[in-house]
């Protein structure tokens, strides 16, 4: 699926796009899940916008932009679980990780038309710190995607700075990292773009008349742990490849909510 030199590349610069992971079926099939899913979402009283808050934006912007975030999409419908072990994907993460690959948890992500959240240059470490930084995501689009609508934006090789100091554990100095320092990962549906936890990344807002929904999938070598218990959920670890070398009970700890 990829080459020693895209390896390279991963490895050098903190990310990778790679075209055509998923088909033009397999995209469809995703993308009227996505869209079911926020018809249940928008029916229930679990419904949310998650636009991120702060002083990267005025107030009067922000109050108009919403954001679709989902964690965990498999627990809601079997093709997500489809989408995660889909041997084109897992394939790419062996290449990028090593033969032992474990989930650590899902996300949807809809930027509608016009309104869809900007997402301020951050990197992930703050939200699941781990001892050895393999952590990484795999960005899947269900839809063409460039600045227009919301794009993703990276800074090549910011993986190398390490773990840097956030806004309430949020996001950079958005004046010291504003979005336009990065690059931006012009994408087709169909195409995963890959970048470790330490990469500086974040996207403007979607101000086309096309929506931007994207699925998350994050992953890491299960012998990397956790420096903090966070972001626990139900099925946390399963096994995309490989074995888990470190034997252990698992159990969940966490309830289910009713608000």
């Amino acid at each position: 699926m990829i080459t020693a030199e895209q390896v390279n590349f991963y490895h050098e610069n903190g990310y990778l796009l790679v075209k055509g992971v998923y088909n033009a079926e397999e995209v469809e099939v995703l993308r009227d899940s996505v869209d079911r899913f926020l018809k249940r979402a928008a029916a229930s009283k679990f419904d949310r916008s998650h636009a991120w808050q702060g002083d990267y934006l005025p107030p009067e912007v922000l109050k108009k932009l919403v954001l679709k975030g989902f964690h965990d999409v498999q627990y809601h419908d079997a093709e997500f679980t489809r989408m995660i072990t889909h041997p084109n994907l897992v394939q790419v993460f062996t290449k990028l990780i090593g033969d032992n690959v474990q989930l650590h948890h899902t996300k949807m992500m809809v930027k509608p038309p016009e309104k869809g959240a900007a997402f301020p240059m951050h990197q992930d470490y703050p939200y699941f710190p781990h001892e050895k930084h393999t952590m990484m995501l795999a960005s899947i689009h269900l839809d063409q995607t460039n600045e227009e609508n919301g794009c993703v934006f990276v800074i090549p090789g910011s993986h190398k700075l390490g773990p840097l100091p956030h806004v309430g554990s949020h996001y950079l100095n958005h004046k010291e990292y504003p979005i336009q320092s990065g690059i931006p990962c012009l994408a087709e549906a169909g195409d995963v773009l890959f970048f470790n936890y330490l990469t500086i990344h974040g996207s403007p807002i979607n101000s086309s008349d096309r929506p931007r929904r994207n699925v998350l999938v994050q992953v890491r070598d299960p012998e990397d742990l956790p420096t903090k218990d966070t972001h626990v959920n139900w099925g946390q670890g399963m096994m995309l490849s490989g074995i888990n070398p470190i034997f252990r009970k698992y159990t969940y700890t966490g309830k289910l909510t009713e608000d």
